[in-house]
């Protein structure tokens, strides 16, 4: 078996759990039930319906599809070492670093699928450019998500764990602008040496996580979407992201005794 035929084979496999599990029915329903809310507060509100209407779908559908690729990872991950399917895949004769891209690649499969579905029903009420912007960072956030749960379940190798470690680095990506916003305000108009080793430490982790605030965002289903400097931007960032964590989860595993 060449290395190309197990790659690919372990993708198709992924692939195959993913769709056994009802994960894309699981997919379609979350749809239906944020279409339902967006209808419903489309009927409830006074003036902008329809801005109300996009923001809150697609922050439904945005937190609903990382949430789905996160766990479907992670669980997905420790089932297979539990019943010895991952030792049974790692005795092969291939290196781990095959049996690593064949997972990745699956569910980035699986995470390429989720995005269009749920890039769909935005289709409705969006622009086209801001629509096509808004699809292409949703599949880059989640590639990140991706990566991220694939190296926390490998490290930490049980699923809460593994899964509060993914939320985590999320909402503090998600959330690190906000937090240096807050972090540089100051209640009074002096900045002690406390002020400014706060502003430090924050300014030190905002670096080193990926900026998901400045992806996937809703202004751009109402108003114009992104420069395509901006989008260019962002995907470099998620792909930089990606290949670094993808690095350490493949360091990690390489250590491992299976």
């Amino acid at each position: 078996m060449t290395r190309f035929h197990f790659i690919s084979t372990l993708a198709g496999i992924t692939l195959l759990e993913a769709a056994r599990n009802r994960l894309f029915w699981l997919a379609a329903t979350v749809v239906g039930v944020a279409l339902g809310l967006a209808q419903f507060l489309n009927q409830v509100a006074i003036t902008e319906s329809l801005e109300i209407q996009v923001a809150l779908l697609a922050a439904l559908l945005r937190v609903a599809a990382v949430f789905i690729v996160a766990t479907f990872i992670i669980t997905s991950m420790v089932r297979e070492a539990n019943d010895k399917v991952t030792e049974l895949m790692l005795s092969q004769p291939a290196p781990r670093s095959s049996y690593f891209l064949g997972k990745f690649s699956g569910y980035a499969l699986v995470t390429v699928i989720l995005a269009a579905a749920f890039t769909l029903p935005l289709a409705v009420f969006a622009p086209t450019t801001g629509l096509i912007a808004w699809s292409a960072s949703l599949v880059c956030e989640l590639l990140i998500v991706t990566s991220v749960s694939l190296f926390c379940v490998i490290s930490l190798t049980q699923v809460l764990s593994a899964f509060a470690a993914t939320a985590g680095f999320y909402f503090l990506s998600r959330s690190m602008a906000a937090m240096q916003v807050i972090a540089g305000a100051s209640l009074t108009s002096e900045h002690t040496t406390a002020d400014a080793a706060i502003n430090w430490i924050v300014d030190a982790i905002a670096l080193l996580l990926p900026s998901l605030d400045r992806m996937t965002r809703t202004d751009w289903l109402v108003n114009a979407g992104p420069a395509m400097g901006e989008t260019l931007g962002l995907v470099a960032q998620s792909a930089i992201y990606v290949v670094l964590i993808a690095c350490a989860a493949l360091f990690d595993l390489h250590r491992k005794n299976y």
